[in-house]
């Protein structure tokens, strides 16, 4: 399926495109949609930020989990 909607993105974008260079896109049309896109990135580059974050906290208390798991096994 997200390689259909990637299809089907790059079809769109190459016919706006050839719209573009035969002069009729409008500038604040292609603006807006740029702004969109940009917004939408950026929301989920937070998001996979902050995820990553969790992640980071959850690995490191596992390896203090296993570090004391360690020390257990050597008594």
């Amino acid at each position: 399926m997200v390689e259909f909607l990637k299809k089907a993105m790059d079809w769109v974008l190459e016919k706006e495109r050839d719209a573009a260079k035969n002069c009729k896109v409008e500038l604040a049309d292609v603006d807006k949609q740029i702004q969109y896109v940009e917004q939408k990135r950026d929301k989920l580059k937070k998001e996979c930020e902050e995820n990553l974050s969790e992640f980071e906290h959850i690995l490191n208390r596992l390896h203090g989990i296993k570090a004391s798991t360690t020390k257990c096994d050597t008594k």
